[in-house]
């Protein structure tokens, strides 16, 4: 787990006159808490945060450097502006070696399942309890090959050593259902024109398969066309 390292500022001035202040000079306000000490006011480097973000995900281990101390810190939570997508305020957890934490992990999607089975997406991250320092960015899950029935749940998913999943084991994470037939497509779109009123007679659904019914402009005769354009202008 790779190590990233900000250099804070404390903050003593509050208010939302202050946090523009401190985003027009290019920081983020932050919060720095936890284990029963008092909350800490401070400033983080926005450019430099987001790139912890962009390579390290939400879990990266950060040391931040205050006054001269250093304190291992998560990111537990992120605001931003919903249209500019600028990061407003960050809350940071601090938390020490070798203690153990539970963190949402996302979870990555490899391979590609049976020609035949159709993948139904439910969760996209679960939840787990493991070492501070020692966080997963993501939890891989491999796909290729299934079939229909061959779901996947929260509980086959592999973690990293030390992990503890939290989720409930039974979730399901990635249902795969089987390819629907023509027939099976047939039948429903029936059932969906019978529930709506929609009565179709047999002869006209073969009809409208075999083409029938269309209606095909008759070409205009040129020569006829000609005569009447005469007349008019005679």
């Amino acid at each position: 787990m790779a190590d990233y390292r900000l250099v804070a500022e404390a903050r003593t001035e509050f208010g939302k006159g202050s946090a523009r202040r401190t985003r027009r000079a290019g920081r983020i306000p932050a919060v720095l808490y936890g284990h029963g000490q008092d909350v800490v006011h401070l400033s983080l480097p926005a450019r430099e945060f987001a790139a912890v973000l962009r390579n390290g995900g939400t879990n990266a281990l950060i040391t931040i450097e205050l006054d001269g101390t250093e304190h291992l810190a998560l990111t537990k939570a992120v605001q931003r502006d919903p249209l500019t997508r600028i990061h407003e305020h960050v809350d940071l957890l601090t938390v020490r070696r070798g203690e153990k934490t539970t963190v949402e992990v996302p979870i990555v999607v490899v391979g590609e399942p049976g020609v035949d089975a159709i993948p139904n997406h439910q969760m996209n991250a679960v939840s787990i309890e493991a070492d501070a320092t020692r966080l997963p960015d993501t939890i891989e899950v491999d796909v290729t090959g299934r079939t229909a029935g061959q779901n996947i749940t929260a509980g086959d998913l592999v973690l990293p050593a030390g992990a503890t999943l939290i989720s409930d084991p039974e979730a399901l994470v990635i249902g795969f259902l089987g390819a629907p037939t023509a027939e099976a497509l047939e039948a429903e779109l029936a059932e969906a024109e019978a529930e709506a009123g929609i009565e179709r007679d047999e002869s006209d659904a073969d009809a409208e398969a075999a083409g029938e019914g269309d209606v095909v402009p008759e070409p205009q005769d040129q020569g006829s066309g000609e005569s009447m354009d005469a007349a008019e202008n005679s």
